[in-house]
């Protein structure tokens, strides 16, 4: 396993920098670091306007890595960012500042939602450690036996038709992506995602036929199909040795039909599974309009012995008074609050608050979108009970799960 506390290699000589500073002591104190750490040539401005040139449209080389202080003359640094969004530039930034880090992180946020590739932000003085971090991706080691994989590009967005031809023609199937316990490292379950293997464009992900179905309201043919899937291949697995939980989305709409119930239990005794190894996921806002039936339905699932999960916790306005009430028993925290956490103390407080809250009920905590061993390693920290995310694996298709699960069976 490599080791997670090594240092990033330092920024490769050919990127062109831009220091734009106002104090010219600090400027030349930032010029020297990038020196130090191997960078190659280094543009230095005392002002935002000049700074603005300079990532204009026109100028060679373009700049790669651009260092912006918040408190540039002229223009700073959040008009700066602002400009830097309307020129649709490709250049990276780390802001650098006097200001708390409450303000930075807001920075943060701010450079997000402008578009703006922010590689993060640095309190001055910015010290060599931190921009090496930045400069290299802080690039973590991936967890013991992790085998990363990219994720699938984007394919095309297809028709209804062509989707109900799909999946009349079982084209789509589940792949599958780990659930890992965190205090033991153990693989304890599988979340299921819908793919496509389309004879043309090969294997597609949800933005190729989601909105179809949805336009359509027809998500439900895709519920019926991955949950009679899902259940066979998870079968399979448990036939190999292999007794994983599954995790699956739900849509409210498929929950609401009148067969639901009876032909989820009859999908159960098919495949000889038992719906204690079956959690149904709902995303947050979904659950808020509800109803008298909604619930019932909600209290039968698990009556019957299956698992339900709030999925994406924390994208909407929760009544902490139906988390109390309606009998989920998991607690999937949504990616924004996991991603980075480990760094980012505002989010990291809040993520405390969910698992505390998780712990408080009596519900077991899944934190969504692991993507470094330091997220991995805080959620540890924290008693958090599951991980998902491609810091562990991607997902993957049924056949190659027992491949990967043995790879990382050898490091726990």
């Amino acid at each position: 396993m490599d080791n997670p506390h090594s240092q990033p290699a330092a920024p490769p000589a050919p990127l062109h920098f831009l220091v734009a500073e106002g104090d010219p002591v600090q400027r030349r104190a930032l010029i020297a670091t990038l020196q130090g750490l191997g960078a190659g040539r280094i543009t230095d401005v005392p002002d935002g306007p000049a700074a603005l040139r300079t990532l204009q449209a026109g100028f060679w080389p373009r700049v790669d890595v651009a260092i912006i202080d918040l408190a540039l003359g002229g223009m700073d640094g959040l008009e700066l960012l602002c400009a830097i969004a309307a020129l649709q530039s490709t250049v990276r930034l780390i802001v650098i500042g006097d200001q708390p880090a409450s303000v930075l992180f807001s920075v943060e946020t701010l450079a997000q939602a402008y578009g703006v590739e922010l590689l993060g932000t640095i309190p001055k003085p910015a010290g060599a450690a931190r921009l090496r971090a930045l400069l290299a991706g802080d690039a973590a080691a991936p967890a013991p036996g992790a085998v990363r994989r990219a994720p699938e590009a984007a394919g095309p967005s297809l028709s209804f038709a062509e989707v109900g031809v799909g999946l009349q023609q079982r084209q789509f199937e589940p792949f599958f992506q780990p659930k890992i316990e965190l205090a033991t490292g153990q693989v304890k379950g599988v979340e299921a995602f819908a793919r496509w293997r389309h004879p043309e464009h090969g294997v597609l992900g949800p933005s190729a036929f989601i909105d179809a179905l949805e336009q359509n309201g027809r998500i439900d043919f895709l519920d019926w199909t991955m949950l009679e899937l899902a259940v066979e291949r998870c079968r399979r697995l448990h036939d190999q040795g292999i007794p994983v939980s599954l995790s699956m989305n739900l849509a409210p709409a498929t929950l609401a039909h009148p067969n639901f119930l009876r032909q989820a239990g009859a999908c159960m005794a098919r495949h000889g599974l038992l719906p204690d190894y079956v959690s149904f996921e709902m995303t947050e806002s979904s659950i808020l309009d509800f109803d008298a039936g909604f619930i019932e339905r909600l209290v039968r699932l698990r009556m019957m012995g299956f698992g339900l999960a709030i999925d994406d916790y924390g994208t909407a306005r929760s009544n902490l008074q139906l988390l109390a009430r309606i009998p989920f028993s998991e607690l999937k925290i949504d990616r924004s609050f996991v991603d980075g956490a480990s760094k980012k103390r505002p989010i990291g407080t809040v993520l405390k608050s969910f698992l505390g809250l998780a712990h408080s009920l009596d519900r077991m905590s899944v934190a969504v979108g692991v993507e470094t061993r330091q997220d991995w390693d805080f959620l540890q920290g924290l008693g958090c009970t599951y991980a998902q995310g491609y810091h562990i694996a991607n997902p993957m298709a049924t056949a190659d799960f027992p491949g990967w699960l043995e790879e990382w069976r050898q490091f726990f």
